[in-house]
């Protein structure tokens, strides 16, 4: 099975961005991955979007929740306490925030192909998951 993880903010998109444009693309690569089977998050990318859809999108906290639900069925990366230590030494290599080191050290955990999100360098390939900007 190939698996693509998914970064907060493409779920930000799908899930109520006032773009159209990008919201349309970001839902139909979401929905997409989810009906194939192939949708990867982790704990990290689930708070963060509880958080950032109530203030961001705005979202009502049940409608929010109802998402983390149906996301809670994909495959979800749980970190781990070496995670977070691997987290940092990749931040250094790759010159990444530690948060972003996070989302990529996860995707590689998970042996996902690709890793869908705006915030890095589309077609840079790091721990062998190629990143895609889905709005480029």
């Amino acid at each position: 099975m190939s698996a693509d993880f998914i970064d907060t903010n493409v779920l930000l998109y799908a899930y109520g961005a006032p773009d159209e444009g990008r919201r349309s693309q970001a839902s139909s690569l979401v929905l997409r991955l989810a009906s194939e089977k192939r949708a990867v998050i982790s704990i990290q990318v689930m708070q963060e979007f509880y958080v950032n859809a109530l203030v961001k999108v705005p979202m009502k906290p049940d409608e929010a929740l109802l998402r983390l639900e149906a996301m809670s069925r994909w495959f979800v990366y749980s970190p781990l306490p070496g995670d977070v230590v691997d987290a940092v030494n990749l931040a250094r290599r790759y010159q990444l925030s530690f948060w972003d080191a996070m989302i990529v050290l996860a995707a590689s955990r998970m042996k996902c192909e690709t890793l869908w999100t705006e915030d890095l360098n589309s077609g840079q390939v790091i721990e062998g998951v190629t990143i895609r900007d889905p709005f480029a």
